[in-house]
């Protein structure tokens, strides 16, 4: 049986996020505002959360682009990292 500790939770704050991707604070809205990351979910005025799930979803799309151009390498560590 898997112990909670054991994944990310399941809606996490941007410091939680930020450290599941190994990246700053700063750098998660960055990649919100570039439409690499999906927006979080404002559950109350001082509570704001990511969707695990979505997060990974929108990491898993992340492809190279067509014809063979070179992948942003911060990009594909980021993918990488949720892949773990």
């Amino acid at each position: 049986m898997a112990d909670r500790f054991d994944r990310p939770p399941s809606f996490m704050s941007v410091a939680t996020l930020a450290r599941e991707l190994d990246v700053s604070e700063t750098t998660v809205h960055e990649m919100v505002r570039r439409g690499v990351l999906p927006q979080p979910l404002r559950l109350s005025s001082g509570c704001v959360r990511w969707n695990w799930t979505d997060v990974q979803v929108a990491l898993n799309s992340l492809a190279p682009v067509a014809g063979g151009a070179a992948i942003d390498p911060f990009m594909l560590g980021v993918k990488n990292a949720a892949q773990t």
